[in-house]
């Protein structure tokens, strides 16, 4: 009796898992990445350091890229210069304090954020939320491959997702 409860058990879990995987998309799939994206920025203070090949935008930070909006306490822009000339080309942007990520109906929360521009992958860490219409997903770190389109959630985590159904 113990092994067909146990069965069950697995069982249920497998389709409950097939049924919420179902409402997932992953985060911000449509977003292209790499050089050729546009960056604008908005900030109280600006602060450029040019030995370390950086930027620090400071207070009320929002940035544009593309179709994405990032806003935060703080952004760190750090410079690609692997080719010796100083082009201005954007490596990553890390973000902190408040981190927002919006896009459409997508939006992602955080304590910290780095966006890796070339190869779309953001990572961000504390307090993840990722909202995506009525569905709701939140733990503790949030990997997203833009190029890959995947995105993996670790760290305690809780998930509400909408059916579509008449309740």
């Amino acid at each position: 009796m113990k092994k067909i409860l146990a069965l069950t058990g697995v069982l249920f879990l497998a389709t409950a898992g097939g049924v919420v995987a179902q409402g997932a998309q992953v985060p911000f799939g449509s977003i292209a990445s790499g050089q050729a994206q546009t960056v604008e920025m908005a900030a109280d203070s600006l602060a450029i350091d040019q030995d370390n090949n950086t930027a620090v935008f400071t207070g009320n930070v929002v940035a544009g890229i593309g179709d994405l909006r990032l806003a935060a306490d703080r952004v760190e822009v750090l410079y690609d210069l692997s080719s010796g000339a100083n082009t201005g080309k954007i490596r990553s942007l890390r973000a902190s304090g408040h981190v927002v990520f919006t896009s459409g109906e997508e939006s992602a929360q955080a304590d910290n954020a780095t966006y890796e521009i070339e190869n779309g992958n953001v990572l961000m860490t504390g307090n993840v939320i990722l909202t995506q219409g009525p569905n709701a997903l939140s733990g503790n770190e949030l990997r997203i491959d833009l190029n890959a389109g995947t995105a993996l959630m670790t760290g305690r985590v809780q998930t509400i997702f909408q059916t579509g159904g008449d309740n």
